[in-house]
């Protein structure tokens, strides 16, 4: 009997992901290429050890998101080098400092909504015309936290609230165009900026098990959960779906547990 081959979910697809040197983005790149998607990282950060684990078909190109003139330069790089983009990830982000409202600085605020929010309205300006010749897709990593808030951390919950809000609204102004726009809203996932976000806070030796306990499913995850999410978004198995905050959250949003 012939073995079946199994067709990949985003076979020669171009995708532009943000952030992708760690974290999600990292796990998520991964996921798409073994998908067979082509991928072009865009970080502040070398992207060399993604690449070494991806291969050299792929592109890892530094960039600040919050520069209009970079992210222009990266965006025609890209378009250059595979001919086409099909989806752009905008997952970069920074998640601190964690402060109440009134501590937090002009600077940090600034910072905060200048990766988290600004960096989209970038992104999508410069590659929205070869979105609209492959009819692609956009995804935003949002955060639960910007539909349900979050304690010492309200510019934080504020820039992800805008990224929800702006994603059904990009899903309603591009729809006529064949472009899909959705976001996938994590709880807790253990990359480097929630160590990070840990240690801010002032009881960070039992932060963990507070990780685990807000999950319905009893544990907080890696990235590949999201990743797998976000896979599923980008593919055409999901070429009904727009404008669709995606919980990816073991359950979060439904009640903490303690």
């Amino acid at each position: 009997m012939k073995q079946r081959l199994i067709a990949m979910l985003l076979s020669d697809k171009v995708i532009i992901v943000t952030g992708g040197a760690s974290g999600i983005g990292y796990e998520c790149a991964k996921a798409y290429a073994n998908e067979g998607a082509h991928i072009a990282v865009l970080d502040v950060h070398p992207a060399d050890q993604l690449m070494a684990e991806i291969g050299d078909r792929h592109l890892g190109l530094l960039c600040d998101i919050t520069d209009e003139v970079q992210v222009a330069d990266a965006i025609e790089q890209v378009a250059t080098h595979f001919g086409r983009i099909d989806g752009m990830h905008n997952n970069a982000g920074i998640g601190s400092p964690s402060k109440t409202l009134h501590e937090t600085t002009p600077a940090e605020w600034h910072a905060f909504m200048n990766v988290n929010v600004f960096s989209i309205y970038i992104t999508t300006k410069h590659a929205l015309h070869y979105l609209i010749k492959s009819k692609g897709s956009i995804l935003n990593t949002s955060s639960m936290v910007g539909s349900i808030g979050q304690e010492q951390h309200a510019v934080y919950a504020a820039t992800k609230g805008a990224v929800d809000a702006l994603t059904k609204s990009m899903a309603i102004d591009y729809a006529k165009y064949g472009i899909r726009v959705n976001a996938v809203a994590p709880a807790g996932v253990w990359t480097p900026t929630l160590k990070h976000w840990a240690k801010e806070q002032s009881n960070p030796e039992g932060i963990e098990q507070y990780l685990d306990d807000i999950h319905l499913l009893g544990y907080c995850p890696e990235g590949d959960v999201v990743a797998d999410a976000c896979t599923f978004l980008f593919s055409e198995k999901a070429r009904f779906i727009t404008g669709y905050i995606m919980p990816v959250s073991g359950g979060a949003e439904l009640g903490y547990r303690r």
